[in-house]
């Protein structure tokens, strides 16, 4: 039977907020993430980062720069007893750079090119997966692929819930202080099923 999986936006929901993080010390987890992605881990989901990163084509920081967040993020989430199945991560921009990193490509959110790759390389059935972020673009995200979606409100999640979720074109399944929130409901809704 294929995996479910819980996709994850990476600013603002597993990481503090900052713009762009263009410096790894500027990398900083958010309170509980570690033990929410170790529940995950626990309960048999896959855990699955999928990350807008147009910073790069900004010009904002190199690409070599968000290797090695990926890099600190996955030692930071081993150190709480965590890991992550998978990073996926779209350097583009549609409007902003120069090739080959302005482009309209099918990676970066709300399209699912990156969760079609993670589907492939991970077995995972999107009907029984889940979505979290802290942006109206996540939840329509979400929808897209299949998946419920959960709002967090950290990182920009709080703003977006006050004064932008009369425009969103997809509203979430949940709304969870944090990831570990979040994590909590899944497994409520999961025992349930």
């Amino acid at each position: 039977m294929p995996n479910r999986a819980v996709f994850l936006d990476r600013d603002g929901t597993i990481n503090e907020e900052m713009g762009y993080v263009n410096h790894l010390e500027r990398f900083v987890l958010l309170p509980r993430v570690g033990q929410a992605i170790r529940l995950l881990n626990e309960y048999g989901f896959k855990t699955v980062v999928i990350t807008n990163q147009s910073g790069v084509a900004r010009g904002y920081f190199p690409e070599s720069l968000v290797h090695l967040i990926h890099q600190k993020m996955q030692d930071l989430l081993r150190l709480e007893g965590a890991h992550l199945d998978g990073i996926y991560y779209c350097p583009h921009h549609p409007d902003a750079g120069n090739p080959p990193y302005r482009q309209r490509c099918r990676c970066r959110k709300p399209a699912t090119g990156l969760v079609e790759e993670a589907v492939r390389d991970l077995d995972i059935d999107c009907s029984r997966s889940y979505a979290i972020g802290d942006r109206g673009l996540d939840m329509e995200f979400a929808h897209q692929i299949g998946a419920r979606g959960i709002l967090v409100l950290t990182g920009y999640g709080k703003g977006e819930m006050e004064f932008f979720r009369e425009q969103w074109r997809v509203k979430p399944h949940h709304v969870a202080q944090d990831l570990y929130e979040a994590v909590q409901w899944i497994l409520k809704e999961e025992g349930q099923r």
